[in-house]
């Protein structure tokens, strides 16, 4: 269940990333504005998935917000410090232009080193009836 809790984290943490580093690349940002940019979207696009999933099983959409919050606001904030750090760590990798096997490369490494990081939080959050737990009793899974 930890395991199939990242996955679904770190797809929307990816896609949030991975769209803010483009965004940020295309159109020449800072750095910094890049890093803030690609956070952000990878905690909307993370939530988002959850509230389909919760919206779809019943739930209002407040309490949908509310249990996305419950559910991944540490899954999603240990895995993009985790991604963030390593890209950091990458040299160049910042710099590294969208047509380039740097910048894929490192995207791809960051978000798996994440993934491996994050799994013992999330199975740590589960047995505690927390994080995923949560979402996994409203619908069944």
């Amino acid at each position: 269940m930890a395991a199939q809790a990242t996955a679904h984290c770190l797809t929307g943490c990816a896609i949030g990333e991975v769209l803010g580093m483009v965004i940020g690349t295309t159109f020449g940002w800072s750095n910094l504005a890049t890093v803030v940019v690609s956070i952000a979207l990878a905690f909307l696009f993370g939530y988002a998935l959850t509230m389909r999933g919760v919206l779809r099983a019943g739930l209002p959409l407040a309490a949908a917000v509310t249990t996305a919050l419950a559910a991944d606001t540490v899954s999603i904030t240990v895995m993009e410090i985790v991604d963030n750090l390593v890209i950091l760590a990458v040299p160049g990798a910042l710099d590294a232009q969208l047509d380039t096997v740097l910048f894929w490369a490192t995207m791809l490494v960051s978000l798996a080193v994440a993934f491996v990081l994050t799994t013992p939080v999330n199975k740590a959050m589960i047995s505690r009836g927390k994080g995923h737990a949560v979402v996994h009793s409203l619908h069944g899974h």
